[in-house]
């Protein structure tokens, strides 16, 4: 327990966001203390042996090309504290029933030239976005405001706000293009026609150039661990397995951070919140869910096209209409018959994490929110359609419903990984038009429900943090 009454800052919840908000706060020197409900850190951060004694599982985020591409992690001297990120040869890999693949490799050169006659719009497209990306990720990984790159950015926005559908019938004439830049934008877990779709695919291919799509050396856990050892080492304490369920349970604080979605704030704090405020809270959207499966295997995933071995995560669906299709589904309450899937193979480049000779794997696909219908056999039919006989394979298999993503993570609304829909109307502005702040001067939000919403890269929980200091400092002056 605290050895202290009062503090400086209260986090309310662990994840990436929350840590990253006590970390920026306990380095400028500030009194900070994070309560977390579960008995370990890490919201979406996590590993266990989920299917067999000696394998290690993500049990939500496993590739990680924004945490090592963000402007915050990438600061910080994590490499210090037993993180090691591991990068493959490849990015991703997109292959099609004929038994090919299209890669995303470090090169922009070397990935245009697979393409064929669409090579020189896929550089045109790219190349431009991968040389600028540390001034992109500045402007794009955070609230709106005045650019510090306004070029660079109005190079950006020009693409990006489009539908990834448009985009890609627009550049690219061939399926193979059209297909692998459908698979970025899918991570969207939004209908491909929708606007801004494009942008979502942008991002990942530039960070798959810039970047990197990195694994985490022995498990995503090591990022929580990595977190929690620099947070501390700034004084910053941590107490687990302790559910805050009103804040008049806090101990004596100047701000607090809160580390959840807009239902729990509700909870938190709804007799605190003008009416108008709560009415906002409850008109904000959660997305569709994620159906995740984790396999022990007796031997790598058998892929037809030889580039999947090249990346820790490979995309299945195919063809750009095939995926539109798949993700429009969820948003009408449907199920894809043949759904895309996004598949992780984190072991085939960290043999930490398994008995010798022996692989996970790690993949889902979207559903409605709240759903209850078991995916399983569309998974791994997807998985038989690009790699025949991966069935044979299977030790043991973990399914994970959405209601069991959000009993593992109360933040999985209905088993969304996003923090909340990131379409158009709440892509910039969430929750609300007050971003991190609330009508409550010193309380704020620093989960994915807020700017730039969801994936493990610390910046929501960073910005908050940069408010609250501010305000900190003001009340000191």
């Amino acid at each position: 327990m605290s050895q202290r009454k009062s503090y400086d800052a209260v986090i309310i919840g662990s994840g990436p966001n929350g840590l990253a908000a006590g970390i920026e706060l306990a380095r400028n020197g500030y009194s900070v203390v994070v309560f977390e409900a579960e008995k370990s850190c890490g919201g979406g951060a996590r590993s266990a042996a989920l299917t067999l004694p000696g394998f290690v599982h993500d049990v939500c985020s496993a590739v990680h090309p924004l945490a090592a591409g963000s402007p915050f992690f990438s600061r910080l001297p994590l490499a210090d504290h037993s993180l090691q990120f591991i990068f493959p040869p490849a990015a991703v890999a997109h292959p099609f029933d004929d038994g090919t693949a299209v890669v995303l490799e470090r090169s922009v050169e070397a990935t245009s030239e697979a393409l064929g006659r669409d090579g020189s719009a896929y550089r045109h497209l790219l190349k431009p976005l991968v040389a600028g990306w540390n001034d992109l990720a500045a402007n794009i990984l955070g609230p709106p405001r005045w650019p510090s790159h306004p070029i660079m950015l109005a190079r950006f926005g020009l693409r990006a706000l489009r539908s990834a559908c448009a985009l890609a019938e627009s550049r690219f004439a061939e399926r193979n293009a059209r297909g692998f830049f459908a698979g970025l934008a899918a991570h969207s877990s939004l209908p491909l026609e929708k606007t801004a779709t494009a942008a979502f695919g942008l991002v990942l291919g530039v960070t798959g150039h810039a970047v990197g799509w990195p694994v985490i050396r022995k498990g995503s856990g090591e990022l929580t661990a990595a977190l929690v050892s620099l947070f501390q080492s700034f004084g910053g304490e941590i107490i687990t397995d302790r559910r805050i369920s009103r804040l008049e349970e806090l101990p004596e604080h100047r701000v607090v951070l809160c580390d959840i979605t807009p239902r729990q704030l509700l909870r938190l704090a709804g007799d605190r919140l003008p009416a108008r405020f709560q009415q906002k809270l409850r008109g904000y959207r959660y997305g569709p869910a994620a159906f995740k499966i984790d396999w022990a295997l007796d031997a790598p995933v058998p892929w037809a096209a030889q580039g999947c071995f090249q990346a820790a995560t490979v995309h299945l669906g195919g063809t750009l209409e095939e995926i539109a299709e798949s993700e429009r589904a969820p948003w009408r309450g449907q199920h894809a018959g043949k759904p895309f899937v996004l598949v992780a193979q984190p072991s085939l480049f960290d043999p930490t994490r398994v008995p010798v000779g022996k692989q996970t794997l790690w993949a889902y696909c979207h559903v409605p929110n709240g759903s209850n219908v078991d995916m399983t056999e569309a998974i791994e039919t997807q998985i038989e359609r690009f790699a025949p006989g991966f069935r044979k394979h299977v030790l043991a298999r973990k399914v994970t419903t959405p209601a069991q993503l959000e009993q593992y993570n109360e933040n999985l609304i209905g088993g969304d990984i996003n923090g909340g829909a990131q379409d158009l109307g709440q892509l910039f502005l969430r929750p609300t038009a007050l971003l991190y702040r609330t009508p409550l001067k010193d309380v704020y939000i620093c989960s994915s429900s807020t700017p730039p919403g969801g994936g493990v890269h610390g910046m929501c929980g960073f910005h908050a943090a940069r408010l609250a200091i501010r305000r900190l400092s003001k009340a000191a002056s």
